[in-house]
């Protein structure tokens, strides 16, 4: 038995691999980190979701962008972007209307409160990935990053 993950979760028996141990670490570290980020939006009443979207929006300006654009860019894609927007439209954080060229098609901006809500929160999520992982350097923080750029790409 090695490693920190399996005193964590109380595993008493071996993992089958090295890679089903990293793996599982992977989840470990990242639902942990998943969770500091939720407790930093929490005040706002955002979910990591619904901040993401915005940040999305806020950078798309003011011509905004279609429900399927946002999907796209989403950091975690969840199953329904409308409903999110849906939420985030109650709280007048976001405005839809028609798509001028193409009538169908719906568009999603931020208005001036979503733009507040997040200019509330930069620094806060600007500071939290030092806070989260300052404590590792920059050469690992550097080396971590690309593991997990290189563990995205198909074997």
């Amino acid at each position: 038995m090695s490693g920190q993950l399996a005193k964590e979760v109380r595993q008493t028996k071996p993992f089958g691999t090295p890679e089903e141990e990293a793996l599982m670490n992977l989840f470990r570290t990242a639902a942990v980190l998943q969770l500091a980020h939720a407790e930093a939006l929490k005040p706002s009443g955002l979910s990591p979701a619904g901040y993401n979207v915005l940040r999305i929006l806020r950078g798309a300006g003011s011509e905004g962008l279609r429900c399927h654009d946002i999907g796209e860019r989403v950091l975690a894609p969840g199953p329904d972007v409308t409903r999110l927007l849906d939420r985030l439209e109650k709280r007048r954080f976001v405005a839809r209307g028609r798509s001028p060229d193409d009538r169908r098609g719906v568009i999603a901006r931020i208005t001036p409160a979503g733009l507040e809500v997040l200019a509330g929160l930069d620094p806060i999520v600007r500071d939290l990935p030092r806070t989260l992982l300052g404590h590792l350097g920059k050469d690992r923080v550097t080396q971590f990053t690309a593991l997990l750029e290189d563990a995205r790409r198909p074997g």
